[in-house]
């Protein structure tokens, strides 16, 4: 516990004073003493450097007297003394406070010195919030000498590349490293030489350095050489992208377009970029050069490209128009393709039969170009003549006698031609048919004929005469038609009696 000069026992304190008033100064009473470790051998002053880490040590103890009436050390076991370190401006103790908690034992206390620390003694004093009593004299007088800090010149080397040849693309990046005593290790990027061309060529790494206090390092640097012996890549890309026809033929033109890429010196020329017209078969060639005189070319493979339609036609000559009978068998399909070749040629639309028609010659070439040609014609019907006498024709009904054998005559014609062959009719027709009013117009038939009902053609008469037997029905009406193979008719009206 702590000490006072008033503590328990006044009758030795009275006897202690009255000895001292006997005897004088020679009996004053002394508490036990706060030291240090420098001061009490006269050591050297710590000397501490201005702005370092660095630090200097001391130790504090305290001595026991027994001056002050206890026989023993004023600190008792499991008692605690504290002191406040008082250091000069700038001057840092650790620990402060310090804790003393025995007689005789040194306790350590680490010094340290600002940038702004000046040259001083190191006193202690009782930790007011933890200490009252005051029964220890305070020998503590550490001597501190603060010095101006020291500087020494770094030292800076390059690191990452060293002097021989790297690849363009592939160099190391180039660093610089530090070391410096005062200011520690550090490092950035190296400066680089901008005489590369194209990155290729030699470059030199280069390092300086000053420190904070001023002192540059010597200066470092590292030549290396930047080749680019790696060739360039090159592809292409088509437009369109395939064959837009048949057999691998192309209808449209086709744009190349060369793409090329280089990691190290870069691309000088690539291509050219073309593009491919007609042709039965073309190969377009690219080149991709670097800035190192390294190649690297791309084929693209034989384009085959048709842009143009066949020619076609009709072979021979066909007219506009044709009697029925007469009209020509159907053209042949007229074609000719200078690029892919002619794949295909047809006909359609041909027909005899009367009436306007339209002929199409459709051309299709091996890659699928497509060309139409037209031909129109008519083909024209036949004229009729007849039934002539003794057959009235019209709205007149012609009256006979039932079984009678009637004379149908008549003629056809193609234009200015008379058709005698009998095989041009194609069928004679007697229709059963309501009979006509008693106003209806009548003509009996002057004459009728015997013979059987077959059709001939009579050249004495220039005419076609077919024989109808009547039937046997008095009052029956009948309409007889004949019809030819083209289509045209004759139509007579009879009145059987």
């Amino acid at each position: 516990m702590k000490r006072s000069l008033t503590r328990a026992g006044t009758t030795a304190a009275a006897a202690i004073l009255t000895a001292a008033a006997v005897f004088g100064s020679a009996l004053v009473a002394h508490a036990d003493n706060i030291q240090d470790t420098i001061s009490t051998t006269a050591a050297a002053p710590l000397e501490l450097q201005a702005g370092s880490s660095t630090s200097k040590s001391a130790g504090i103890f305290v001595v026991h007297t027994g001056g002050d009436g206890d026989d023993g050390c004023n600190i008792d076991a499991n008692e605690t003394l504290w002191l406040d370190v008082i250091t000069p401006a700038g001057i840092t103790a650790s620990p402060n406070p310090l804790k003393i908690t025995s007689c005789g034992t040194a306790f350590p206390v680490a010094f340290t010195a600002s940038s702004t620390a000046v040259s001083g003694t190191v006193t202690v004093d009782l930790n007011a919030a933890t200490n009252t009593g005051g029964d220890y004299k305070r020998q503590v007088a550490i001597p501190i000498t603060v010095t101006a800090p020291t500087n020494t010149k770094p030292t800076v080397s390059v690191q990452g590349v060293s002097a021989g040849t790297y690849e363009a693309g592939a160099v190391p990046t180039a660093t610089c490293a530090v070391t410096d005593l005062e200011d520690g290790p550090s490092s950035f990027p190296a400066a680089l030489s901008d005489t590369l061309v194209h990155n290729v060529g030699t470059q030199t790494a280069t390092c300086n350095h000053t420190d904070s206090g001023g002192l540059a390092a010597d200066t470092a640097s590292v030549e290396y050489t930047v080749v680019d012996t790696i060739a360039p890549t090159i592809g292409h890309l088509l437009s369109p992208a395939a064959p837009n026809g048949n057999a691998n033929w192309y209808t449209t033109p086709v744009s190349v377009t060369f793409t090329c890429a280089d990691g190290g010196s870069g691309i000088q020329s690539c291509g050219p970029d073309t593009t491919v017209f007609e042709t039965a078969g073309t190969s377009v060639t690219g080149t991709a050069v670097d800035w190192a005189g390294n190649t690297t070319t791309d084929t693209v493979p034989a384009l085959k490209v048709d842009l143009t339609k066949p020619t076609v036609g009709f072979a021979g000559s066909f007219g506009s128009s044709y009697y029925f009978g007469a009209v020509p068998a159907v053209p042949a399909c007229d074609a000719s393709d200078a690029t892919s070749g002619l794949a295909s040629c047809d006909v359609t639309g041909y027909s005899t039969a009367v009436g306007p028609h339209t002929l199409t010659a459709t051309a299709k070439d091996v890659a699928g170009n497509v060309a139409v040609a037209t031909l129109s014609y008519t083909v024209l019907n036949w004229t009729l003549a007849g039934f002539t006498a003794p057959v009235d024709m019209g709205r007149t009904w012609n009256t006979v006698k039932g079984g009678s054998t009637v004379p149908l005559k008549f003629e056809v014609f193609a234009g200015d031609t008379e058709l005698t062959d009998v095989s041009v009719v194609d069928r004679f027709t007697a229709t059963p048919t309501m009979c006509p009013g008693a106003d209806a117009l009548t003509d009996a038939i002057e004459f009728t004929t015997t013979g059987g009902t077959s059709l001939r053609y009579d050249t004495t008469g220039g005419q076609f005469i077919q024989n109808w037997a009547t039937p046997k029905k008095p009052g029956a009406c009948y309409t007889v038609t004949m019809t030819t193979d083209d289509g045209s008719t004759i139509t007579a009206g009879f009145m059987l009696k």
